[in-house]
């Protein structure tokens, strides 16, 4: 599989930021994405980014978004756009 989006997770844990990466998953499985799904958990890695709010999302080392969890069809709109740009 060729990896067009490297998509992490960023969140320690948190309730939301588990609903973040389920939907990630399972928006990038229904769409047959080619994609990377990883969940970053290390708060050092994570302020890296300069993520003041998690769950964050970050495709191909851009952070997307900072410390919501949009609908499901927000999050493949995003997804198809950011695919049809790689």
């Amino acid at each position: 599989m060729n990896v067009v989006l490297k998509i992490k997770i960023l969140g320690a844990g948190c309730s939301r930021c588990d609903t973040l990466e389920r939907m990630t998953r399972k928006a990038v499985e229904e769409m047959q994405l080619e994609a990377m799904v990883e969940k970053v958990g290390d708060i050092e890695e994570i302020l890296r980014y300069s993520v003041l709010r998690t769950p964050a999302l970050v495709i191909n080392e851009k952070v997307i978004f900072s410390g919501v969890v949009p609908v499901m069809s927000e999050l493949k709109s995003l997804l198809f756009n950011l695919a049809a740009k790689e």
